[in-house]
């Protein structure tokens, strides 16, 4: 209907700003469609990572069996570990797609300012970041963190048994009359690894201490036989005693997080990220604050290039050097020659890591997958719908309706047969009358 502008000089605009914005919905279509195949190569890759994590859980198991394995198996089983941790490290570092490296960090977000006396090891997932600009993170602890803890006024203790049980599990421990509170220091402190329990002594005063925070720390002691340090609240028969930390309260940017222990976590629209209070910061009651200064990767799958039109993730390493945290430590302490080696026997400390990088990658994962179905499909979906009834409008506008030119076609001819039948019929008497004549 319209082949220029003077055809409909109108409608020609209007065909032309539907034409501009079927072209970017098909574009944003396309972008979305790439963003998938992004996020399902880096996705596919972090699963692969699992898997070599619960081998290396198993292989952990199997080690803390030391009383069946000889030397030779715990050596064969370290580098196995090993093989295990360089192939972590080699799909973190080979995992690409096109050129772009996936798992290695540098889809990470950057962030600049953090007082590593007060937070360790900061994580961002996702920010909003004003281009040219960056992002301040304020920190702020309104309430402090506690861990569970018991006070015991004694010098020495009479025949006893007790059974002390922490977050990490529990040991039964047995004194006789006259054990000193230095001794009994020792002795709990001898199982920490088991029981995550530490005790200190002041004076007469012994002090039983979970090494962690908040309200999954605990410290329960019951006592089996006798009566423990000459208390009565800690005599057999009686109740267990029980203490758990608190959580502190943590503000971020001015919104109530997620705190859990030290383990800070913070959802926000502008901001998805982690961090852990040192322990000093978390009973403090004080702020702090960091920068979110740029990096992330950014998919475009709207038409309009605008901010509500973008998405953006941030991928961290999955590196042995990145997996774990700084407060349990990492998990290239795995390796040999590493703090946490199995042949150092660190079989707790080296299983806290490893659930910790599951629990890591798990997350990965389901961040990934969580921006693939709700986010990039459900775009996809929407900007086909948008594409078909934007693409309609133009049509109605720019393109001739076929049913009606053809039915007025078709008018035409027929009016145009009638009227040539009718001068047809009218020439044909004065033929014929003019045949007569002549």
């Amino acid at each position: 209907r319209i082949n220029r502008g003077k055809d409909d000089p109108a409608g020609l605009i209007a065909s032309e700003i539907l034409r501009s914005e079927i072209k970017a919905i098909d574009q944003a279509i396309d972008n979305s469609q790439r963003a998938i195949n992004v996020v399902s190569t880096a996705e596919g890759a972090i699963n692969e990572t699992s898997s070599l994590l619960l081998d290396l859980r198993a292989l952990l198991v199997s080690s803390a069996n030391d009383g069946a394995l000889s030397p030779e198996e715990i050596e064969a089983n370290q580098l196995e570990i090993d093989s295990l941790i360089a192939s972590i490290d080699r799909i973190a570092n080979t995992t690409s797609f096109g050129s772009k490296k996936l798992l290695d960090g540098s889809l990470g977000y950057t962030v600049s300012g953090v007082n590593t006396t007060n937070l360790e090891s900061v994580s961002v997932f996702s920010a909003r970041v004003p281009e040219g600009n960056v992002r301040n993170v304020v920190v702020q602890v309104t309430a402090s963190a506690e861990a569970a803890t018991q006070q015991i006024t004694a010098s020495a203790t009479g025949a006893a048994a007790i059974e002390i049980t922490g977050i990490q599990g529990t040991e039964i421990l047995s004194f006789a009359s006259g054990t000193t509170i230095a001794q009994i220091q020792t002795s709990i402190n001898a199982v920490t690894d088991t029981t995550g329990l530490s005790a200190t002594v002041s004076g007469n005063v012994l002090t039983i201490n979970s090494n962690t925070f908040g309200s999954e720390s605990l410290v329960k002691v019951k006592t089996l036989s006798g009566t423990f340090m000459g208390d009565s609240n800690y005599t057999a028969g009686a109740a267990a005693v029980e203490d758990k930390g608190v959580d502190p309260t943590v503000l971020v940017n001015g919104q109530v997080a997620d705190a859990r222990g030290l383990r800070v976590d913070i959802r926000t629209n502008g901001l998805d990220g982690r961090f852990y209070l040192s322990q000093a910061f978390a009973q403090s009651a004080t702020s702090t604050s960091f920068d979110v200064t740029g990096g992330g990767s950014t998919f475009q799958l709207g038409p309009s290039v605008t901010p509500a039109a973008q998405v953006s993730v941030g991928i961290n390493s999955t590196s042995s050097g990145a997996l774990g945290n700084s407060v349990i430590g990492f998990l290239n302490s795995l390796k040999s020659g590493g703090a946490n080696e199995i042949k150092g026997k660190h079989f707790v400390a080296a299983q806290n890591i490893v659930s910790e990088a599951i629990n890591q990658v798990a997350t990965a994962r389901g961040r990934l997958g969580s921006l693939q179905k709700n986010q990039i499909e459900t775009n996809i979906n929407s900007q086909q719908i948008a594409l078909e009834n934007v693409s309609a409008s133009e049509s109605i506008i720019r393109d001739a309706d076929i049913a009606t030119e053809v039915s007025a076609l078709t008018r035409a001819q027929i009016l145009f047969q009638s009227t040539q039948n009718t001068l047809q019929i009218s020439n044909a008497l004065p033929q014929a009358v003019l045949g007569l004549l002549g």
